[in-house]
């Protein structure tokens, strides 16, 4: 009996002390928040200094320099993250993605691993954050100011709401967290955690403290805004037959798109950002696009001060209670974002501006301060790595990678994935950006604009894009064509078949598209060809398009 007693009070201290052993788990993310506006990945806005709270996750933690999202727009991000899935495997392909609550996997595996899990801010997936024990959570976008949750209570999701009239959504989404630290969270556990700010989505309305901040600063271009398509950049695909798509692809900074440009959309929408006279039209297209750029650049940095800042008192809490340095802190955006690179606006786009996520992860009981990795880590390894974490194995459903070896040696462990895939499926929609899939090494990236909707339809010119990233990191020269990289090109397009085959992208959710995709694969003079004719049929369909806008169309129709 005294050995039995013995032994029961040794089981129930050791599960008692690796369960106090577990450390925290906070995952916070921001909308839209890239690379290049983070002060610590020395971008030409670094001197601006925007992100003093988020640079010391980068001092005190590690920087990942090469994280990618496979789908660089919100709801297929966060259905990825939250599932460890691809988008083509959870069925999150586009904004119309939706996660019910027996597939929100991470949140589930946290709870089983006996963390308290709570979800607080932008959700974007629809249904009801239902595998929570808490969740507040914006409706769809949400607005910036004066916005509304959703929460649990006595009605059925999406019915109850509550409201922070006088707010902005970065400080409401701020409170509510610290409210559910304060008297939510149940200490007997230790909590998992995501923590989402709307900001800095366009069209970046900031709190009004923050109307006189950079108001009289140029803030630093990049030298593709004004020179957005010079020769050798792109291809036939986004410029179309003798250029003659650069003004219908990609929505613009300044003039160039006549459908949608920040060069009409902002003086609407923040006149008192332009002057009383402003006329568009009376302008040079330099002129425009400079006074656009700076108006965009200083609310969108408006909105990340803000998040900034915010961040500050949720640190400075943690640190009160003693949790700052037992709780893993990632910090994230869920996509890129073109800041005027290429002259183009939004997301969507497979160049590193668009794809490439900000990642940076504290944890200085095993995380050395100051480090960074050069290792390919994707979106759908997210999950995996928070439960490495949490100690929990990855689940054999999850297609993802446990990244936290890499976190706590910088190394990366054998047989680590050397490619990050690519997958945009909106074909034409919204941002004029053609469907596109493709792989990313760390010297090389390989595009593939098949250019067609989800029935095949609405086609745009076929092209193929290689970028040497170690000669060209900034996009510039598409080598395709080249006869040095034939080699890697062919190497490149094995890889990108192979990968796709491995996790699954077969085509068979769309096969009409599959068809086209498969069509000009080897892209020989005959695709070429078509490739041409094709550019001339969607000029046609884009010049009827402006001239006869439908009311209700998302799309140019397919008269070919």
């Amino acid at each position: 009996m005294i050995q039995f007693t013995s032994f029961l009070f040794t089981a129930l201290f050791l599960s008692a002390f690796i369960h106090a052993a577990k450390p925290n788990v906070l995952f916070i993310m921001s909308d839209d928040h890239t690379s290049q506006a983070i002060g610590a990945y020395g971008s030409r806005l670094a001197k601006l200094k925007p992100t003093p709270t988020i640079d010391r996750l980068a001092k005190e933690g590690m920087l990942f320099e090469n994280a990618f999202c496979s789908n660089a727009i919100c709801a297929p991000s966060r259905a990825t993250i939250i599932t460890g899935q691809y988008a083509h495997t959870c069925g999150s392909h586009d904004l119309s993605g939706r996660i019910e609550g027996q597939r929100q996997y991470l949140a589930k595996e946290m709870k089983k691993a006996g963390y308290h899990t709570a979800m607080v801010g932008k959700w974007h997936l629809k249904m009801e954050p239902a595998a929570f024990d808490f969740y507040s959570v914006l409706p769809g976008q949400g607005k910036y100011h004066d916005p509304e949750f959703r929460i649990r209570g006595e009605k059925p999701w999406p019915k109850n709401l509550i409201k922070f009239d006088g707010m902005h959504s970065s400080d409401a989404v701020t409170d509510q967290t610290l409210k559910w630290l304060k008297e939510g969270w149940d200490d007997d556990k230790p909590f998992f955690l995501m923590h989402h700010y709307k900001a800095p989505h366009d069209y970046f309305e900031h709190a009004h403290r923050y109307d006189d901040y950079l108001a009289d600063v140029d803030i630093p271009q990049p030298d593709s805004l004004t020179n957005s398509h010079p020769k050798g950049f792109g291809s036939i695909a986004t410029r179309g037959h003798k250029d003659e798509l650069v003004p219908h692809v990609g929505t613009s900074i300044g003039k160039r798109n006549p459908r949608r440009s920040y060069a009409h959309d902002l003086p609407s929408r923040f006149p008192q950002d332009y002057p009383a006279d402003y006329d568009p039209e009376k302008l040079s297209d330099a002129e425009v696009q400079r006074m656009a750029y700076n108006v965009y650049l200083r609310k969108y940095l408006r909105c990340v001060k803000g998040v900034d800042d915010n961040l500050k008192r949720l640190f400075a809490y943690l640190e009160r209670k003693g949790l700052m340095d037992n709780t893993v802190i990632f910090y994230t955006g869920d996509q890129g974002f073109m800041l005027g690179e290429h002259d183009y606006q939004d997301k969507r786009w497979m160049y590193d501006e668009a794809m490439r996520m900000p990642l940076l992860v504290r944890y200085p009981k095993t995380i050395k301060a100051g480090s960074r990795t050069d290792a390919i880590v994707g979106n759908v390894d997210f999950a995996p790595t928070m439960l490495a974490f949490a100690g929990v194995k990855t689940p054999g459903y999850m297609q993802g990678n446990s990244f936290k070896s890499i976190c706590e040696t910088g190394k990366e462990p054998r047989g680590w994935q050397q490619e990050a895939y690519y997958r945009y499926w909106m074909h034409m929609a919204h941002h004029d950006n053609p469907g596109h899939v493709g792989i990313r090494t760390k010297e090389h990236k390989l595009i593939y604009y098949y250019g067609a909707d989800y029935k095949g339809g609405n086609r745009t010119p076929p092209a193929w894009e290689l970028y040497d990233l170690i000669k060209d990191r900034f996009e510039t020269v598409n080598q395709y064509d080249k006869p040095e990289y034939a080699a890697v090109v062919s190497d490149l397009k094995y890889r990108l078949a192979a990968l796709r085959k491995r996790i699954g992208d077969d085509g068979r959710d769309f096969p009409e598209t599959e068809k086209v995709v498969q069509a000009h694969w080897e892209y020989d003079e005959q695709d070429r060809k078509e490739a041409v004719e094709l550019s001339h049929h969607f000029l046609a369909r884009r010049l009827d398009f402006l001239k006869n806008p439908p009311k209700k169309k998302k799309s140019l129709p397919d008269k070919k």
